[in-house]
């Protein structure tokens, strides 16, 4: 059994958001979004449901671990420090939106505040635990094994926002990771799909979901490159938590009439990465924006392979 660790081994993998002072907790996350139309927040937008169906406390965090292949155990006093942090990083979530985006839209915020980041924090090569520094303060990237890493939380929270997902829309992330952020954009959206190129990682993070109740993600091992074709009516938004060195085509094909897709742009392991953000409008016309610095690890598989003046939206 895994072991809960104060102290844990932390690695630079790319820089961290900026410092952010403790704000007072958030309130309600109902009313208007901040992209401007009075979205209801969803009903699966509350405390994680569990296996043994009781409110998120450590037996349920503990049997979710368990069930999900990762076991694990912790104190109550260990406990209660984790969640004694959440709001002030609840807090810095918001405040960051506002000040990237104007305001912070009420569906990001209650996913983020359903959502349980520490089940996430965990490095599967190292079959290690890192829950305790779930809501570090500043926010930053942590590893989760064979060379991936859970993003910090602010970034999580300006892509989210900037894809605006909305219920009833189908999601792809490529670049599964912890599974954090699809299971993220579930608590909002009807589907949430999610590639993993990594087959060790896709592997272990796969049986994660269903301890939380979340049955509305599904994840495969895959090349994220080709998307997911066989969900034939595309997809409203779409993410990229990896760095490409240019747009994949089957991307565009597989982004619905009015979807949004955002993906890092730059060179591998390489400054001057950025995000670009895609709208395809009712025509089919994709329009594209520049948008702000951003540091990934960077898409392998095909995108290492196919220049961008030979690719293409189907396998060669």
């Amino acid at each position: 059994m895994v072991q809960f660790n104060e102290k844990i081994s932390r690695r630079g993998l790319m820089a961290g958001a900026a410092s952010l002072a403790a704000l007072p907790a958030l309130a309600a996350t109902s009313g208007t979004s901040a992209l401007g139309a009075d979205v209801p927040v969803p009903a699966m937008l509350s405390v994680p449901m569990t296996p043994n169906g009781k409110p998120w406390d450590r037996e349920a965090f503990q049997a979710a671990m368990a069930a999900g292949g990762r076991p694990l155990s912790l104190t109550d006093a260990q406990f209660a420090a984790i969640q004694a942090r959440k709001p002030a990083a609840m807090a810095a979530i918001e405040a960051y939106l506002k000040l990237r985006l104007g305001a912070a839209d009420p569906l990001v915020l209650a996913a983020f505040k359903a959502l349980p980041r520490e089940y996430y924090h965990y490095n599967y090569e190292e079959r290690r635990s890192t829950c305790g520094d779930a809501y570090d303060i500043p926010a930053k990237p942590w590893a989760i094994g064979y060379g991936s890493a859970l993003s910090d939380y602010l970034g999580q929270a300006y892509m989210t926002q900037v894809i605006a997902p909305k219920p009833g829309e189908i999601s792809l992330e490529i670049g599964t990771g912890s599974g954090f952020q699809s299971s993220l954009l579930s608590r909002i959206v009807d589907h949430a799909y999610s590639i993993e190129i990594i087959a060790p990682l896709g592997n272990a993070v796969k049986p994660i979901f269903s301890p939380l109740g979340y049955d509305n993600v599904t994840t495969r091992v895959g090349d994220g490159y080709y998307g997911w074709p066989e969900q034939k009516g595309g997809f409203d938004i779409i993410i990229v938590t990896c760095a490409a060195q240019y747009a994949p085509p089957a991307l565009f094909a597989q982004l619905k009439p009015g979807g949004r897709m955002i993906i890092p742009i730059g060179q591998p392991f390489k400054q001057g990465q950025v995000f670009y953000v895609y709208h395809k409008d009712a025509t089919g016309k994709i329009h594209s924006r520049r948008d702000m610095g951003c540091f990934f690890i960077p898409m392998t598989g095909a995108m290492m392979k196919v220049p961008a003046a030979q690719a293409s939206a189907t396998p060669a």
